[in-house]
């Protein structure tokens, strides 16, 4: 039995970091049923591109690891016509997780206050730029201005002039820490029998990316000089083109990594700060005399702390990774090649996460939602209840 199983969420979130919860949720078990606005649907088109090929449709919905093992009920929360239907869905359900700005879910009848005197029990897991309250409770943001609100982005790339992230880190940190809330929310209400409005703010969840640095300056404007080498470590671009990263911050891996590369000289000025940038050219030119991978043997056999600079396509394909199980090849219907995912981001000893389903197209399972909650999918759709248009 997966740990989630008999739990039954319903997502209205439209991108990471909310569908991350529900990712962690459906892949540990759980019945999610994501409420996918017609609205929604033609906004991501825009932003993300279509295809008019069904094949290629579907590989597009079927890509994303988040996407999987949940159902899709295609339906405007807007019309007044798919108010009963997600009214009941909800009131069966134990989670619901949104990623609107504070008010919208409110505005279309389904804000927090309705939703708990509805269904006691309900986890309301809300997810946005910058919380419920506050100043900027309002405000609409992605990941980069998050990182920017929390003072991370000023110092992610170790460089004095800030710059867009190439991954979207603000969106896992949130996602992460929205799976610990909804999960402490739950064992919250196997003690008190009641549900509670979970607030998740992606600046606040990128705060943390701070906790080094507080823990060793009061002042923090006192960090280290953003673009200023430290032997802590390295990226350094090797005889091939390929980067080495080196982390040698201990004492001892110090010396054993001085050692390895011939200047044994360099072991005892780990806290010369005044030639720093000496050392580093030195080193810099060293590392541009062999090619990455035979810095990475060299260094590895001397057990110092070196890794190459994975491009995305190697680290899905080193060895390491495909033995922790951590990618997945998807099966997809119809289709002769799956879709390479992520599996889930930890590992139990006795609890295994269901097998994996890739997305089908928008509303795939709406008929079958609908047959199982009583409601007829023609009436509704007379109604108007899958239309983009809002009617209340």
């Amino acid at each position: 039995m997966s740990a989630l199983e008999g739990l039954k969420i319903v997502d209205f979130s439209r991108f990471l970091p909310g569908a991350y919860a529900s990712w962690i949720a459906a892949d540990m078990g759980a019945d999610v049923v994501r409420i996918e606005h017609p609205r929604e649907l033609a906004k991501h088109a825009v932003m993300f591109g279509s295809d008019v090929d069904p094949a290629a449709a579907l590989r597009r919905r079927a890509r994303p690891s988040y996407t999987r093992n949940k159902r899709s009920l295609a339906i405007n929360p807007g019309s007044e016509a798919a108010r009963p239907v997600l009214e009941k869905l909800i009131a069966g359900a134990d989670i619901l997780i949104e990623d609107y700005r504070p008010g919208v879910m409110a505005a279309m009848g389904f804000g927090y206050d309705a939703m708990i005197a509805l269904n006691p029990r309900l986890i309301y897991l809300s997810v946005s730029f910058a919380g419920q309250t506050g100043p900027l409770a309002g405000k609409a943001g992605h990941d980069p201005a998050a990182l920017a609100l929390a003072g991370a982005l000023s110092r992610l790339n170790g460089l004095p002039t800030p710059s867009l992230p190439g991954l979207q880190v603000a969106d896992v940190l949130t996602g992460a820490h929205a799976t610990i809330a909804m999960l402490l929310a739950l064992q919250a209400r196997e003690r008190s029998g009641a549900g509670q409005h979970v607030d998740v703010a992606m600046s606040d969840a990128s705060l943390p990316l701070l906790l080094v640095g507080m823990g060793r300056e009061d002042d923090l404007d006192r960090l280290p000089t953003l673009g200023a080498w430290h032997p802590k470590g390295g990226v350094w671009l090797c005889a091939d083109g390929g980067y080495i990263c080196t982390t040698d911050m201990e004492p001892a891996y110090w010396q054993r990594f001085c050692t390895a590369v011939g200047r044994p000289d360099l072991a005892a000025r780990q806290n010369d700060a005044a030639h720093y940038p000496e050392i580093e050219a030195e080193l810099s030119a060293l590392f541009l005399t062999k090619d990455r991978d035979e810095w990475f043997a060299l260094l590895s056999a001397a057990d110092t702390q070196v890794m190459p600079v994975l491009s995305p396509n190697e680290a899905l394909s080193h060895p390491h990774n495909r033995a922790r199980g951590m990618v997945l090849e998807v099966p997809l219907d119809g289709q002769p090649d799956p879709v390479r995912q992520l599996a889930l981001p930890f590992h139990f000893s006795e609890t295994s996460a269901v097998d994996p389903v890739a997305a089908g197209l928008a509303g795939a399972e709406t008929a079958a939602i609908l047959t199982e909650l009583g409601f007829d999918q023609a009436e509704l759709s007379a109604a108007g209840a899958f239309s983009a248009e809002r009617t209340k």
